[in-house]
């Protein structure tokens, strides 16, 4: 039976994480993977990786993590911001790897017709803890408390003046096209970022949770009618549930974190068929 998988922060400059990619197989030769971002900080490990899976599936749609965004001293690759994020939508389409920029794309096996769409929104520093009202308090505590996401030293927003600018625009776009998309099709909504706020309560560092979403897409689930929505970030696998709508955390993750893990890393996470209820 062909499945709609996924899996996401891989983080292959890990050994053991290129290890555990190298063994990544699809269940059958028609089977389709969902990568919500956090491949790798470089540019030629993107492509190895995308180009890797994309020889073993079907299909292969990918949404970028901030992970590949940065840039990082070590990359060859030095472009950044928007320049970075179109140039690894070219590489890509090159490799036949679908992406936020191209036209979404219709699931026809068991429990479709869905629209598979891949997101890029980034975040806008809106997930504060309880009673604080700016993003420069929230920025200020966190720094404080000495728990501050990379993405300030590495993740360049260019030519928007911030991140959170450019997460201004890219949800205006991606609005645009998901209101544009064919009616009555239910949706797989691919993020980087869990779409709404409560997943993030179970981190043992709140602070860190200003880097992980907007609110601006707290209805988005309800709103285009998804089925499931798939994204990572976190490092916290699991299933929960908002409004009757599946949201799948499918994070690899860094080994010091898998390691402790009873069940084995890297299995791809099932979206459809739907998995069957534990009894």
């Amino acid at each position: 039976m062909t499945s709609l998988l996924a899996i996401s922060d891989l983080h292959i400059g890990y050994k053991e994480n290129r290890r555990i990619v190298e063994e990544l197989r699809p269940l059958s030769t028609s089977d389709w993977l969902l990568v919500a971002g956090d491949v790798s900080e470089k540019v030629s490990d993107v492509e190895w990786t995308l180009g890797l899976l994309a020889e073993r599936f079907e299909k292969v749609v990918w949404a970028p993590g901030n992970h590949e965004l940065w840039t990082h001293p070590s990359d060859p690759v030095q472009l950044r911001g928007e320049e970075r994020y179109r140039h690894l939508v070219e590489l890509c389409r090159g490799l036949g790897v679908t992406t936020p920029e191209d036209p979404y794309l219709t699931w026809t096996g068991p429990e479709g017709p869905v629209t598979v769409a891949p997101l890029f929104v980034l975040y806008d520093y809106t997930f504060r803890m309880p009673g604080v009202a700016t993003k420069e308090e929230a920025l200020a505590i966190a720094y404080d408390k000495g728990v501050v996401c990379t993405d300030e030293m590495l993740l360049h927003p260019d030519p928007y003046p911030t991140r959170d600018a450019w997460c201004e625009a890219r949800i205006a776009e991606t609005e645009r096209r998901l209101e544009a998309r064919p009616p009555g099709v239910p949706t797989v909504l691919v993020n980087h970022y869990p779409l709404v706020r409560d997943p993030t309560q179970v981190m043992y560092h709140p602070e860190f949770a200003i880097w992980c979403g907007t609110e601006r897409t707290a209805d988005w689930h309800v709103r285009f009618d998804a089925h499931t929505v798939v994204y990572g970030h976190l490092h916290i696998p699991r299933t929960t549930w908002y409004d009757g709508v599946r949201f799948e955390e499918v994070s690899l993750g860094y080994p010091r974190e898998w390691r402790p893990r009873s069940t084995p890393p890297g299995r791809l996470r099932h979206i459809l068929p739907s998995p069957r209820p534990v009894a």
